[in-house]
């Protein structure tokens, strides 16, 4: 058979889309701000086709057939924790379980209350405050505390089925950013990019554990069932470029 035609394997076969592009990782101010959150070259999205359809109660049978298809080996990329290259998946992995994350929140609004509960000013400055750390998160100010301290104050302000949504999963994760990132004084830049992201791959999403014991290291399947597309996207924790 040769490379790239579609194979049977658990019901699905899946196929590589080089052509599809995600404008939102390429755009020249993302760019810029992945750089600034050490995530620059340390994230990547890709695309890929398949032929049956998608059901939710299926999923854990459609990562496996996912992760087994030879197209996807040959072509799904990751960072080598060896070397940092970025490398293809290279073999079959054996057994992978996901987790359904939710895409109900489809509106930026969704953050108002960041506002609302005085984390950010009204000038959108992030309200700063003692530094502490949440290993290994510095946290210098009230908008990481109610990410990620859990018996904060304010942590409440987002209920466990607010935090499982993957809106608030992606703006959570570049907050976050990489091991020398920068944080943003204020609140927009994060919520641009997280819209930009967001809008660039959302349908139906869930996303399977890393190998990298790290909640920076994440890989999230993004699926259109209508167009039976899958979007992946995945980011390994570590030092981004810087140039």
């Amino acid at each position: 058979m040769a490379t790239g035609e579609p194979r049977v394997l658990d019901g699905y076969y899946f196929r590589f889309l080089p052509q599809k592009t995600f404008p939102s990782l390429g755009a020249p101010e993302t760019i810029s701000r992945l750089r600034q959150w050490s995530m620059l070259g340390r994230i990547k999205a890709q695309a890929f086709g398949f032929d049956q359809t998608f059901r939710t109660y299926r999923k854990d049978d459609f990562v496996t057939a996912f992760f087994k298809d030879p197209n996807v080996i040959i072509n799904l990329q990751l960072l080598s924790d060896s070397s940092g290259q970025w490398r293809t998946l290279g073999t079959e992995v054996k057994k992978v379980e996901a987790t359904n994350v939710p895409c109900t929140q489809l509106s930026m609004s969704f953050f108002n209350r960041l506002y609302d509960e005085d984390i950010v000013r009204g000038t959108g400055h992030i309200v700063k405050c003692l530094d502490s750390f949440c290993d290994p998160f510095l946290i210098s100010d009230e908008l990481r505390k109610v990410l990620l301290v859990e018996d904060s104050e304010k942590y409440e302000v987002f209920s466990k089925p607010d935090r499982e949504e993957f809106l608030f999963c992606l703006f959570k994760h570049l907050c976050l950013g990489g091991s020398l990132c920068q944080y943003e004084d204020v609140l927009n830049p994060y919520l641009d990019t997280a819209k930009l992201i967001y809008k660039d791959l959302d349908s139906t999403g869930m996303c399977y554990p890393s190998t990298k014991n790290h909640e920076q290291t994440f890989s999230y399947f993004v699926v259109d069932p209508i167009k039976r597309h899958v979007n992946v996207l995945y980011h390994c924790f570590g030092v981004g470029e810087m140039s």
